[in-house]
């Protein structure tokens, strides 16, 4: 199976800054011919505040005429106990209204191994909103259920920068509390792979034996790069098959 991440792609039909860069990446997207797209959030350049940028945004997904899942970002939904735009469950019932579920499961049942992806809503991490508990148990879940698939995650804010043991980088990444967490869950159910965005750079490592990946935005790019990472800006291609080798 060969899949596309994409991120961070801040689309708005009123506020247009980066639309034209939708149009080469459509089509390099087309070129890769893809069996599915998975965006990890930041699709919209205020989804969390204007809904009309997720229903422009949606749009422009399906246009793509290639199957794609989607989990929010920030920008999308809000961001967990902030003062002007938090995470809740209006802007998660919009967020559905336009992209489906905030977060699912699919399995992958060519090939071999077997794959389990799962998206993750990051944003609801700290929120203290009900989803917050409601996510963690299904989670607990559907990697219990796993059997002998290998796992991937999807989700937008990375779970770390440098090191797992790091303290709270701020905006950045998952805080260090619900990091623990989500990382004993990693450790416990060997995660074979953890892909996010929000960084607006590429980077591609392991660490004790899951692959991580950070997809470049096709918005705009922050800093020098962080290594050298042969993909292209705002997306990362990758087969099923090429992760084993991690």
């Amino acid at each position: 199976m060969r899949i596309v991440q994409i991120s961070d792609t801040h689309l708005s039909r009123d506020k247009p800054h980066f639309v034209n860069n939708w149009v080469p990446l459509s089509a390099w997207i087309a070129d890769q011919q893809p069996d599915l797209v998975i965006h990890t959030g930041d699709v919209t350049a205020d989804g969390a505040g204007v809904e009309a940028d997720l229903s422009f945004s949606a749009h422009l997904m399906d246009e793509l005429r290639i199957r794609w899942r989607a989990v929010p970002g920030n920008h999308d939904v809000g961001e967990a106990r902030d003062a002007r735009q938090p995470v809740n469950a209006g802007r998660l019932r919009a967020w559905r209204r336009h992209f489906g579920p905030d977060r699912w499961v699919e399995d992958v049942a060519e090939g071999a191994p077997r794959w389990r992806l799962v998206g993750l809503d990051v944003m609801l991490v700290g929120s203290g909103e009900p989803e917050e508990d409601e996510q963690a148990l299904w989670l607990e879940q559907v990697m219990a259920e796993a059997g002998e698939r290998r796992i991937a995650w999807f989700l937008h804010r990375p779970l770390f920068l440098e090191d797992p043991g790091e303290g709270d980088t701020g905006y950045w990444s998952v805080k260090p509390q619900p990091r623990g967490a989500l990382l004993a869950l990693v450790r416990r159910h060997r995660v074979a792979l953890v892909a996010s965005g929000h960084l607006h750079k590429a980077r591609d490592f392991a660490f004790e034996g899951t692959r991580y990946i950070w997809s470049p935005a096709s918005s705009f790019l922050v800093g020098a790069p962080h290594r050298r990472c042969p993909v292209k800006s705002g997306a990362a291609p990758w087969s099923m098959s090429s992760t084993t080798q991690h």
